[in-house]
């Protein structure tokens, strides 16, 4: 009988990986509240001042693995031609890739996550989901514009994050993506009458 051959010993962008999805994994199955930076480590088949050398505490650890898990899912969004189109696209793509991602980090942050320098919610989301664009800033208003769809000097910008905002009100109430009517209902009969509105505001004056 023959001995079986080490572990090869990680370093690096590989030894950080596998501890990211290692947290990531705990995250998922035991949730916040049970995992520690001792099982953490088993998982990763390292040892607890491997992962203390990198970050200080279990909450440092937690956000960098939900950080590591979004970069690594980007989402891609769709040029479908048309403002309706891609906003559609956009918001059913946005909530089905981030739908289990933001079940999970929500629960993390119920449970009592701590996030250094956050103080409102705001600022929460934006360091576990990261920093969005907004507004007109986001391409599907900026290719909108381009084709003379929508004149983004008119259009207040609370507007234009609406769609974008009962998709993540749905996502924190719900956990799963909106349907495809619900999608439709908001581009349809929410945002398109309010951009309506603006034109027909612009055209009297």
């Amino acid at each position: 009988m023959t001995n079986a051959a080490p572990n090869r010993r990680r370093r690096g962008a590989e030894l950080e990986d596998a501890i990211l999805e290692a947290t990531w994994g705990e995250l998922v199955e035991v949730g916040y509240g049970r995992l520690t930076m001792g099982t953490i480590a088993r998982r990763a088949l390292t040892s607890e001042p491997v992962l203390y050398r990198r970050w200080e505490n279990k909450d440092a650890l937690v956000i960098a693995a939900i950080e590591h898990r979004r970069a690594a899912n980007p989402i891609t969004f769709a040029d479908t031609g048309s403002l309706r189109g891609d906003l559609m696209a956009d918001l059913t793509a946005s909530a089905v890739a981030r739908a289990g991602l933001y079940a999970i980090t929500m629960a993390a942050a119920y449970a009592g996550l701590s996030i250094a320098g956050a103080t409102t919610p705001t600022e929460v989301r934006d360091r576990l989901m990261g920093n969005q664009l907004t507004g007109h800033d986001r391409p599907v208003y900026q290719r909108a514009a381009a084709r003379g769809e929508i004149d983004l000097d008119r259009v207040p910008e609370v507007v234009l994050e609406m769609p974008f905002d009962l998709v993540r009100l749905d996502l924190l109430m719900n956990l799963v993506p909106p349907s495809a009517e619900r999608i439709r209902a908001i581009v349809d009969d929410c945002f398109g009458p309010a951009i309506a509105r603006g034109r027909t505001a612009a055209t009297a004056h």
